[in-house]
């Protein structure tokens, strides 16, 4: 089985299944390089202000502010981290929103039909700050992220059930969440420009109530091997979680994470870094630098989000830059997958796919406004031949 088809493995069966495999090709041994995309060069701006490649079209799913079209639900604002899950008729988009409580900080959710047509749109946390990126659980549950010190992670239910806060998840500057099924583990990254890499480890899985905190320990280079060490008060107080380990590793700025196939992937926007890490060996390394990047100059900048396709690409997102989601493929080649134009006060954010790989869902967090509090804020979605 290769690498494309254990990732299509991984992703169809939302991690369930435990891969019966202990090597193959590493996904990127050196930093992605300039090349053409899988899909050509991008066209024209499309009504939308999205230029796409051949065979790609966009359409706008919701506003900040305004009804979702189908039903009486107000979209919130500034829209950031995202997933999507299916729920039997059709799929459910959900959305953070980053901003604070008092503005209506928390996460909102579409639900589809299984032509894609929006037949529901409701809120599934409320009252929470800075909800900022978060992940997918295999259970079928969203982590959503608070961006705040002493930040916590919301568990809620897409498909149904109130959310509960998970403090033994730690309290820090939450960004992302990536679920392990085969360690049992989630990933957690820290937006701090000395932040850190965590991994929590349920006492059950598919139980987050409890468990063990620990951070990654390495070297200060950027390639190398690494261990975990528990942290001894996840609750951050009065010494925060990234000061408590000797050795663990600083990374500027912890953004987007993503997990297949034994690793986890998760950017660095404080120096627009992509980092690998491969679980079965406990080595890390650049999947991509803006400053190794050539011939020609580096497509992607303010990295941020971060998601990957059944066929085994990679979409990040910009916070900035060109407005650009940057496709990185299995053999280490970078180009530029979508750009958008006319929002450069803006970011982009909460990249997801379909279960069938054909629909890419993401927000512009301040639309053409760019208004600080996200109220022009528009969540989009991109359909055609996507590599599946």
């Amino acid at each position: 089985m290769d690498r494309r088809n254990m990732l299509r493995a991984t992703v169809l069966g939302m991690g369930v299944m435990a891969l019966p495999f202990t090597a193959w090709p590493a996904a990127y041994a050196a930093p992605a390089q300039n090349a053409t995309g899988p899909y050509g060069p991008l066209l024209a701006a499309d009504a939308n202000g999205i230029q796409l490649p051949a065979g790609f079209t966009s359409q706008i799913v919701a506003r900040s502010g305004q009804t979702v079209p189908g039903t009486s639900y107000r979209w919130h604002n500034a829209p950031d981290g995202g997933a999507v899950f299916p729920n039997g008729t059709g799929w459910i988009y959900v959305s953070n929103s980053e901003t604070s409580a008092s503005a209506g900080g928390g996460a909102s959710r579409i639900v589809f039909n299984a032509s894609g047509a929006v037949v529901g749109a409701s809120r599934i946390l409320s009252g929470t700050n800075s909800n900022c990126a978060g992940g997918r659980t295999p259970w079928n549950t969203w982590l959503s992220c608070e961006e705040i010190s002493l930040g916590r992670v919301w568990e809620t239910y897409p498909l149904g059930g109130t959310a509960v806060v998970r403090p033994a998840m730690g309290r820090f500057k939450h960004e992302a969440a990536a679920a392990d099924p085969v360690r049992r583990v989630i990933y957690l990254t820290e937006d701090e420009t000395d932040g850190r890499f965590y991994r929590f480890v349920p006492s059950t899985w598919g139980d987050l109530s409890s468990g063990t905190l620990q951070v990654m320990v390495a070297g200060t280079g950027t390639s190398g091997s690494f261990t975990w060490a528990t942290v001894p008060d996840p609750d951050g107080s009065p010494t925060v979680t990234r000061n408590q380990v000797s050795g663990a590793k600083a990374f500027n700025g912890g953004e987007g994470c993503h997990y297949a196939n034994d690793t986890v992937w998760f950017t660095t926007k404080g120096d627009n870094r992509v980092w690998q890490v491969n679980l079965l060996n406990n080595t890390y390394e650049l999947a991509y630098d803006d400053n190794l990047v050539s011939p020609g100059t580096a497509p992607l900048t303010g990295v941020d989000n971060i998601t990957g396709s059944t066929f085994g690409d990679l979409y990040v997102a910009e916070d900035g830059g060109n407005m650009e989601i940057c496709l990185i493929t299995p053999d280490d080649k970078i180009s530029v997958f979508l750009r958008v134009n006319g929002q450069s006060g803006s970011e982009i954010t909460g990249p997801a796919f379909t279960p069938a790989g054909n629909r890419l869902y993401f927000s512009s967090q301040r639309g053409t406004s760019g208004a600080s509090q996200g109220t022009g804020g528009i969540t989009y979605c991109v359909t055609g031949p996507f590599r599946t």
